[in-house]
């Protein structure tokens, strides 16, 4: 059984996950919403000077405004999802050796786990976005289960080289905040903007306003 209240959210139908990651489609499954997946093609670099938050919602946007380019009606979602240690931004690791540097740097040590999510209508461009941060605490980690969990792949598609739904649950000591946010698609905010975007779009959101934007961290 889906969650009705979540699929009355949905200003507008088809909703499309602008996204790859199979992690995402799984809670939007578990929440048992209709969807289909559309993949952007978008540059990931950060851009000089732009805050962590700032990088994040920024891909956010873009992956939905890539996709929303194709669609004449439907509701957008797109997040991009990235660790904060020591205020730098880890990404997806570059093949396993930098794999193995990220998980002996986060080993032991707290890191920030961001994730920016954004919700668009195709028809009117209505916009919403907001940021989601989890603190996650590594046990110590040795340098053979380090090479071991590399070895066997799981890190190598995800920011910060590890997944907290697989493998990787066994080196989190603990987490605060938003266990969905470290799976990459926090549901509480998701929830948030979508409601906040039904509300928009019930006050004034009628075809052909253009884009309206409106943020929450």
């Amino acid at each position: 059984m889906g969650c009705c209240f979540m699929d009355g959210l949905i200003a507008e139908t088809p909703l499309v996950l602008a996204s790859a990651s199979p992690r995402r489609r799984r809670i939007l499954n578990a929440l048992g919403l209709d969807f289909t997946v559309e993949v952007p093609d978008v540059h990931e670099a950060p851009v000089e000077g732009e805050s962590p938050v700032g990088h994040v919602e920024r891909l956010a946007v873009l992956k939905a405004e890539t996709v929303a380019k194709r669609r004449a009606r439907a509701t957008i979602v797109a997040a991009d999802t990235a660790v904060l240690l020591d205020d730098r931004l880890l990404g997806k690791p570059d093949g396993p050796s930098d794999a193995e540097r990220m998980l002996r740097e986060m080993s032991g040590r707290w890191h920030d786990v961001l994730t920016g999510v954004a919700v668009m209508t195709c028809s009117d461009g209505l916009l919403a976005q907001g940021t989601e941060r989890t603190r996650v605490l590594f046990r110590d980690l040795t340098g053979d289960e380090i090479g071991d969990y590399v070895a066997g792949g799981e890190p190598l598609d995800k920011a910060g080289a590890y997944g907290v739904q697989e493998c990787g649950a066994a080196l989190v000591a603990r987490i605060e905040g938003c266990f969905y946010n470290v799976m990459g698609l926090p549901v509480v905010r998701l929830r948030q903007l979508l409601a906040e975007l039904s509300d928009r779009r019930g006050r004034n959101g009628e075809p052909g306003l253009g884009r309206h934007a409106f943020t929450h961290v």
